[in-house]
């Protein structure tokens, strides 16, 4: 996974956070996430049980900065300030289906955090685009241009990948994420979540955190505990677009007191 920021004319983009991923045998036909043996086997081997300090590493690593990075600031928070809205564009009936489980399931886990699939382009703020990997090169030129296109093809040749467009107060004003449809549930399932948790904010992949899903190394095809941790900072409204690393740090205490208990009750939790 990479990300990369470049400049516009009118506004500062973040944008594609990237991902290659390993293919992963397709052990089942069926679209949750829970049904298939690949991610049954993470589910029961994960960790669970963080420290503070653990959770507000991952947190700082990955909502600041950017890991491919070429223009605009990346050292505030970015976030959505309001509803999101997605809508999947593709004629993939069974990968729309999951993509829409996919998207309830991070509404379902994240409190303070608005968002579902819509039928409308137009309302959208967050743009899905299915395609087969064969048209993926074709999808990043129209998105990109032949040039940018070219330069990701030859230095990340991605999977999948995501971005999003910001505002000068750093909130996120709309995200694109392009996903294959032929690889296979279990990276489907994981492109799909990293990816759309990727284009609400927390950018920057690390490989100095070993249990989160924005490491290279880690595939999920899940919406883990640790990332549910993260993402729950993020949205907490006391955690603002704009915010730099010290005005995240002084109310970091009280939110992760807060969002520790959501987590665990979302959870089912027993610590």
């Amino acid at each position: 996974m990479s990300a990369l920021t470049p400049s516009s004319p009118a506004l500062r983009f973040a944008l594609l956070a990237l991902a290659a991923f390993i293919l992963v045998p397709d052990a089942a036909s069926m679209a949750a996430a829970g049904e298939l043996p690949a991610v049954s086997s993470r589910q029961r081997a994960e960790k669970k049980s963080f420290t503070d300090g653990e959770i507000i590493e991952g947190f700082l690593k990955t909502a600041f900065g950017a890991e491919y990075h070429l223009a605009g600031r990346v050292d505030r928070i970015r976030k959505f300030d309001g509803p999101v809205r997605v809508f999947a564009e593709s004629d993939r009936a069974d990968r729309k289906t999951q993509l829409a489980r996919v998207v309830a399931d991070i509404a379902h886990r994240v409190q303070h955090l608005d968002i579902a699939m819509i039928d409308s382009n137009e309302a959208a703020n967050v743009r899905v685009k299915l395609v087969r990997d064969r048209d993926l090169y074709r999808t990043l030129t129209s998105f990109y241009g032949a040039e940018k296109a070219r330069e990701i093809r030859t230095s990340l040749d991605p999977q999948c990948l995501s971005g999003f467009r910001k505002n000068d107060d750093f909130e996120i004003e709309h995200s694109d994420v392009i996903l294959t449809v032929d690889n296979g549930d279990f990276t489907f399932l994981d492109c799909a979540y990293e990816e759309l948790l990727q284009s609400l904010g927390p950018i920057n992949d690390t490989a100095s955190v070993p249990w989160t899903m924005f490491n290279d190394n880690v595939s999920m095809g899940y919406f883990d505990v640790y990332d549910q941790y993260i993402l729950n900072l993020l949205y907490d409204p006391r955690i603002k677009a704009g915010m730099t690393v010290a005005e995240v740090k002084a109310v970091l205490p009280a939110v992760l007191k807060d969002v520790r208990a959501w987590v665990k009750r979302v959870n089912d939790l027993k610590e």
